[in-house]
């Protein structure tokens, strides 16, 4: 009776598995990518700046981008805009509060083509707070590379940071960010069996 319910179980279990491997996995090569943001100051200049440690990864599904999926890690800690005052500002409780929370998060539930580029809608999570985005960009690839693909992907999101609690700065910090994302991204290749 068990094997005849385990042999009932199989067709659902194949078809969630054949879901999650629709697509091909790409790992996110930060070497040649960057995640950056844009914020004006006083009102009269814009001032630059980028996270150096980030990863993720991109499932992407080429005859039905539908199964496609995003999902990004940045440590707010290693947040630079080339002055290191205004850096260790931004890292204190003022504004992201690095220490408390350590990650900024991108996630997403669904993607979908529209027009010449695709839109990732997901949850967007900073200083602790979530909130759902729509997250368009544009694709490059996937092309083959000694016997791996890649693709690339260029992406903006404005955000108000007021919306995720970080007010820091008062009137002398533009609530409006502008998130400018472009990844290299390769294929990830499968683990090496520990047994031979």
């Amino acid at each position: 009776m068990r094997i005849l319910k385990v042999l009932g179980l199989l067709p659902v279990v194949l078809t969630v598995c054949g879901s999650a491997w629709a697509g091909d996995e790409y790992k996110i090569d930060p070497v040649h990518s960057t995640v950056g943001f844009a914020v004006r100051h006083l009102a009269v200049s814009t001032v630059h700046g980028r996270f150096n440690d980030f990863s993720g990864s991109i499932i992407f599904d080429e005859k039905d981008p539908s199964k496609s999926s995003v999902d990004v890690v940045i440590k707010t800690a290693s947040i630079n805009t080339d002055n290191n005052m205004r850096d260790n500002d931004l890292r204190s409780a003022n504004y992201l509060d690095t220490t408390k929370y350590p990650e900024l998060t991108f996630k997403s539930k669904s993607v979908e083509k529209k027009g010449d580029g695709y839109v990732a809608h997901g949850t967007l999570t900073i200083h602790g707070v979530s909130k759902d985005v729509d997250l368009p960009f544009m694709l490059t690839g996937p092309i083959s590379i000694k016997g791996a693909k890649a693709l690339g992907a260029e992406a903006g999101l404005p955000i108000n940071r007021q919306d995720y609690g970080v007010t820091g700065g008062g009137a002398m910090v533009g609530n409006d960010i502008k998130i400018e994302i472009s990844v290299e991204a390769h294929q990830a290749r499968p683990a090496a069996s520990a047994v031979k």
